[in-house]
């Protein structure tokens, strides 16, 4: 098990690492996340909804991503409200205070994921959540040291040198853990090193001294990786040295869910993805696109309240282009309906008015991965999760076919394009017809599935070179079943 000082340690990275290197070796490998927060999520191959890292991983492991990688899946609606995806489906909408005394109700559901997992596979690496020192979280843990004692699985630490404070981090957190919690640590990883590792040395001499812990690992910063975020946001990167470039706007509200989408976009050459933050008004660009939301309703109201709306009118009426995804689609309707109070208190909200369709939101999920091909030409690969279904005349013209049957809409005026099909840009000739259609004349597309794969390969190759796999070995012989 893979356990990290803080969030954002590097986690997930390391988990999909070691995924393909084990994988290269010959073994059959599968990830697992007993609990994920995430609003960025994928459709498992087995139908059900999981953590987007942990369909990454499942890709890094060269399997198909199973519900089982990810048995419990919270998706915040608001600061304090989340739903409780278990096995792969709704389970229930909870505050904050709740979820707490649902853990032990979970822990069955987490232990058989995980054991049926270990009886298919040669080996298992789990990745904890956040970090295990939350003593305020301890009680029913299931997502770090509760299940890592549960099962009694080794753990690695990871800890971040990149923002500082990294052998504190480590310090303290085995400062925090039961005397049985901190013997179950067989190691340490130093993540994003930057610079001579020379420099370093007297601190990891000193770590291993005062925690009785070996050093494992000291593992370089990797710059420019193409990998799946699980939840955070990409850092803003402004294209440089092209005559012409195309500009993105993506309104970023509170909920936004599966930004994932718009990676291939953020790496075209001569596109400028702009993600617009609270408080930015929207800038002139060539194309904006509405992202998908855990909470579209109140994601509305704070776009309007942005002045985000009017902004978004405006750049149509001066001949603009608009796409909405998921949950961008709804909004770009007429109406929103929220009669049983889905995604939070039950009512209705008026959509931006551009295309003629409502919605109605619903407890049944719709969660399929999906074949089909644009309006436009080009073929696609993606998947839909949503809550609502969406009826209306602008139905009547539709962005894409899927298996035959119409999906999405288009506006009479060609304009505005509307879809609940995430990841309809991975595809390069339907990346590639979409920019065109939007004004950039010319695009070729961006192999993102290429792009992953290399980068997989280079973190494998940096995994290998640098943390001792021969101790990763020697866990996975003594940990398989007898």
């Amino acid at each position: 098990m893979i356990q990290g000082t803080c969030s954002g340690a590097g986690k997930s990275t390391l988990v999909a690492g070691l995924c393909r290197l084990l994988a290269r070796q010959g073994l059959r490998v599968a990830p697992f996340k007993p609990q994920n927060m995430s609003l960025n999520s994928a459709v498992a191959a087995d139908g059900g909804e999981i953590g987007r890292a942990q369909a990454l991983q499942a890709i890094a492991a060269r399997v198909p991503a199973l519900v089982d990688m990810n048995p419990v899946l919270l998706k915040p609606s608001s600061d304090t409200r989340a739903q409780v995806v278990v096995a792969g489906k709704p389970f229930v909408e909870l505050e904050a205070g709740g979820y707490q005394g649902l853990k032990a109700q979970l822990l069955p559901h987490v232990l058989s994921a995980f054991q049926r997992l270990q009886s298919e596979f040669d080996a298992v690496i789990v990745e904890g959540a956040g970090s295990p020192a939350e003593v305020n979280l301890r009680a029913n843990d299931i997502a770090n040291m509760g299940f890592a004692e549960a099962v009694d699985c080794p753990v690695l630490l990871v800890a971040d040198i990149d923002r500082g404070g990294a052998l504190a981090h480590v310090v303290g957190t085995l400062a925090c853990l039961s005397d049985s919690e901190r013997g179950r640590i067989e190691g340490i990883v130093i993540n994003r090193f930057r610079g001579d590792i020379a420099l370093l040395e007297p601190g990891v001499q000193w770590l291993e001294r005062e925690c009785g812990k070996p050093v494992l690992g000291v593992l370089p910063y990797l710059h420019g990786l193409v990998l799946d975020a699980e939840d955070a946001l990409p850092e803003p990167k402004r294209k440089t040295g092209t005559d012409h470039v195309f500009r993105i706007a993506v309104p970023v509200y509170p909920r936004i869910s599966n930004h994932t989408d718009f990676d291939a976009l953020r790496l075209y050459p001569g596109v400028e993805v702009i993600l617009v933050g609270p408080g930015d008004p929207l800038p002139a660009v060539d194309l904006v696109i509405l992202p998908g939301s855990k909470n579209v309703r109140a994601d509305l109201d704070f776009l309007k309240a942005q002045g985000w709306g009017e902004a978004i009118l405006r750049h149509v009426r001066y001949g603009g282009r608009v796409i909405g995804i998921c949950g961008g689609m709804q909004m770009l309707g007429t109406r929103i309906d929220d009669p049983q109070g889905v995604e939070g208190p039950a009512g209705s909200s008026a959509g931006l008015g551009l295309l003629s369709l409502k919605t109605e939101l619903q407890e049944r999920k719709q969660l399929r991965n999906v074949t089909g091909h644009l309006e436009l030409g080009p073929a696609f690969h993606g998947y839909e999760i949503h809550m609502g279904t969406s009826q209306g005349t602008a139905l009547e013209r539709p962005a894409a076919r899927i298996d035959g049957r119409p999906e999405g809409a288009m506006s009479a005026d060609g304009r505005i394009l509307a879809t609940y099909v995430h990841g309809i840009f991975d595809a390069p000739a339907a990346c590639a017809a979409l920019l065109d259609w939007a004004g950039m004349k010319g695009a070729q597309g961006v192999d993102l599935a290429a792009m992953r794969e290399a980068s997989l390969e280079r973190l494998a190759d940096c995994v290998e070179e640098n943390l001792e796999t021969g101790y990763v070995r020697s866990v996975v012989a003594r940990r398989q079943p007898r």
